[in-house]
């Protein structure tokens, strides 16, 4: 995923010293004038417009500021010597960057009352402009912690009711004996009364069949009946024939003072995706012989040039004559069929429905 730059933010940090708000590239608190600590975190600026100056995009391609090791004096992040001191930067301790500080917000900077003499003040504001108290309390009142409330005790588990207890033991009694009398099966004795065959051949035909595949992937010879542009990748660089999607644009501390504001892309790249049509092989017709008697033959359609034989089918079926009557047993095996000679005996495996399932001589 590719990060795009919108622009740059100002950031600001409040001094530990007098609690003063003071915009990020200040080096010393507009309040008290103490020097910013190495350690002050930079916070995003509500309302913080928008900016892509060459001054301010050279400050931030310096990298981090550095802190001075012989006066803790702020320079930018390519000096060389501190600019108060004179005192060599290379020991000096770089701050931290990188750090997410939260979704960019570009909205008006609302008001709020001063605690002291009310009078209305941005809320970006660190002190009062009628009464220079400050406005740290009345920007966000300390919340109190919440009283835990006590769980609530355990509800005592309800017993079954003996009814719904003699039901559910019911049913799964049911349950077993359907599954027993489902499953059983019963030795009966048959003789062999009849036996019939039926033998099928496919007719294939070429037949136009539609499919759908991407442009570049669609054979030579298919029909194409219709495109339409789809995503086919998402890739994380811009391509050709591309849309770009990005998330919502946030703020990345990038130690100067700036924040870099930007967004998380992703590039969805259309293709055409088609229904073509081509000719294939089908079934277009069935050819069948059937009879009794264990002469069984394979039909013989006549073909057109366009057409070719498709998959053989066979099945076998064996009358028995028994006590319970008259029982079909059905197989695909023509050696096995021609064992079942009319007048043999032969023990048979019947299930619940009357259906044979397995035979012995």
């Amino acid at each position: 995923m590719a990060r795009k730059t919108l622009g740059y933010e100002e950031l600001q940090w409040t001094c530990p010293n007098c609690g003063g708000n003071n915009p990020g590239p200040q080096k010393t608190c507009g309040q008290c004038g103490a020097p910013q600590p190495e350690d002050v975190e930079f916070k995003q600026v509500k309302g913080a417009a928008l900016t892509q100056d060459e001054t301010v995009a050279s400050h931030i391609q310096a990298g981090p500021d550095i802190h001075c090791p012989y006066c803790q004096a702020r320079n930018r992040g390519d000096a060389q010597v501190c600019t108060q001191c004179g005192g060599d930067l290379v020991s000096g301790e770089r701050r931290q960057s990188g750090k997410v500080l939260g979704a960019y917000q570009d909205r008006p900077v609302g008001k709020v009352a001063c605690p002291n003499c009310g009078t209305e003040n941005l809320e970006t504001a660190a002190t009062c402009v009628q009464c220079g108290a400050s406005l740290q309390a009345s920007q966000g009142a300390p919340v109190r912690p919440k009283t835990p409330t006590q769980p609530a005790p355990a509800s005592t588990a309800r017993k079954m009711p003996v009814s719904l207890i003699i039901a559910l033991v019911a049913l799964c009694v049911l349950a077993v004996a359907a599954i027993f009398f489902l499953t059983r099966t019963e030795a009966v004795a048959g003789t062999v009364q009849q036996v019939g065959w039926e033998r099928s051949i496919a007719i294939e035909g070429l037949v136009p069949v539609e499919h759908k595949d991407w442009r570049d992937q669609i054979p030579t010879e298919s029909e194409i009946q219709g495109c339409q542009q789809e995503v086919r990748s998402v890739e994380s660089e811009p391509q050709p024939n591309a849309e770009e999607v990005c998330g919502t644009p946030y703020s990345v501390d990038t130690g100067s003072g700036y924040a870099e504001v930007v967004q998380d892309c992703e590039y969805h790249v259309y293709d055409d995706y088609c229904t073509y049509s081509v000719l294939e092989w089908n079934v277009v017709d069935t050819a069948t012989l059937s009879g009794e008697g264990f002469g069984a033959q394979w039909p013989a359609p006549a073909l057109t040039t366009e057409q070719r034989l498709g998959q053989e089918r066979e099945t076998y079926q064996v009358s028995f004559d028994t006590d319970q009557g008259n029982l079909i047993y059905s197989l695909s095996d023509y050696s096995l069929f021609q064992q079942f000679q009319i007048g043999t005996r032969w023990n048979l495996e019947v299930n619940t429905f009357g259906g044979v399932v397995s035979v012995e001589p």
